[in-house]
């Protein structure tokens, strides 16, 4: 089955059915140790070409992520089912504690990677990318993580920035310099992962640890989204309605006006009442697990104009969401559990 939040009957279009542990479109929630208010939006939709909904997303405080499964049929939202399952037995969803850990998260998803190989055969897998709201020092961070090519945004002081980087064969082309964002948008490999749970050898998530600023919003997305609309007409999305339910329902119909090739799911987080009485601890470029526990890290806009030795690359920085303003559009062609997604 794919995942919807409990409190959102599904409709006609995501074929999608309730799962526990999921919060309340526009709910707030703070921690009994912070100030800090988050108010969410959510939604999937089948999209216009796919018989399937293989989407599934967790949207409970502190973990908010969506999984997009490969595979085709039944077998794409069995991957994805299984593994925000798993993920909603992380502790912290039962206590409501914000002091998750990269190691924990790390771990809980090798649990769905085994969950998913037993329950399909390794002839499904899935991608994961999120956020999870976690405190140390007193001081609200969050906590992304990503395995694949769904994302994670970041909208702070204005400006849209992907956080995430994708994990796939165009991008590791486009970073190699060999070619352009507008060259991957038509790539014919364009939609082959090179990391995913349950299907492949590379299974560890990147993680990136941020200070949460007054006013961000995030957004986390299946790659149904960015597939049919850049990141100008994301940003623009965002910053136009500041319900982030609207958001969330605007963003999904854009999609769908766009062609709707694939499905579609977005979580939209705002974080509000922010303490601003810690001083940011200085970044660095994405860390595995193992690494991420005590540093921070900068956005992929920010990290790829590092030198090697970590100093600054001479230029300017590019804008905030420009990277992924020529990211590839879906098409209705299928992609295997190892290339990609039906």
């Amino acid at each position: 089955m794919n995942t919807q939040p409990a409190a959102v009957p599904p409709s006609d279009s995501s074929d999608a059915a309730p799962v526990p542990a999921t919060g309340t479109p526009s709910s707030s929630s703070s921690s009994s140790s912070s100030s800090l208010r988050l108010n969410c939006g959510y939604g999937t939709d089948r999209g216009l070409r796919r018989e399937m909904n293989e989407d599934s997303f967790i949207a409970s405080d502190p973990v908010y992520a969506v999984a997009d499964g490969m595979g085709g049929h039944e077998a794409g939202e069995i991957a994805s089912g299984i593994c925000v399952r798993t993920l909603a037995r992380i502790p912290q969803l039962a206590s409501g504690e914000r002091d998750a850990t990269a190691g924990v998260l790390q771990e809980y998803l090798l649990m769905a990677d085994e969950g998913i190989r037993e329950a399909t055969g390794s002839r499904a897998g899935t991608t994961l990318s999120g956020v999870v709201v976690v405190e140390q020092m007193g001081a609200p961070y969050w906590l992304v993580l990503n395995i694949g090519d769904s994302r994670t945004y970041r909208l702070s002081q204005g400006k849209l920035s992907q956080v995430s980087v994708d994990h796939s064969e165009v991008q590791e082309l486009v970073d190699a310099g060999q070619i352009t964002q507008s060259q991957a948008a038509v790539h014919p490999r364009r939609h082959v992962v090179t990391r995913a749970l349950g299907s492949g050898d590379e299974i560890e998530a990147d993680y990136w640890l941020l200070p949460i600023e007054e006013g961000d919003r995030i957004l986390v997305c299946s790659d149904g989204l960015n597939g049919e609309l850049d990141d100008q007409h994301i940003s623009n999305i965002l910053r136009s309605q500041a319900d982030p339910q609207a958001a969330v329902d605007e963003l999904i119909q854009a999609a769908l006006r766009s062609g709707g090739r694939d499905n579609v799911t977005c979580i939209v987080l705002d974080a509000t009442n922010v303490a601003s009485d810690y001083d940011g601890a200085a970044q660095t470029a994405p860390r595995s697990a193992a690494d991420a526990e005590d540093e921070d890290t900068l956005p992929r806009t920010d990290a790829l104009d590092l030198t090697p030795d970590g100093e600054p690359a001479s230029g300017d920085l590019p804008a905030a969401g420009e990277q992924g303003a020529d990211e590839h559009a879906a098409d209705e062609h299928g992609k295997g559990p190892n290339d990609g997604k039906q």
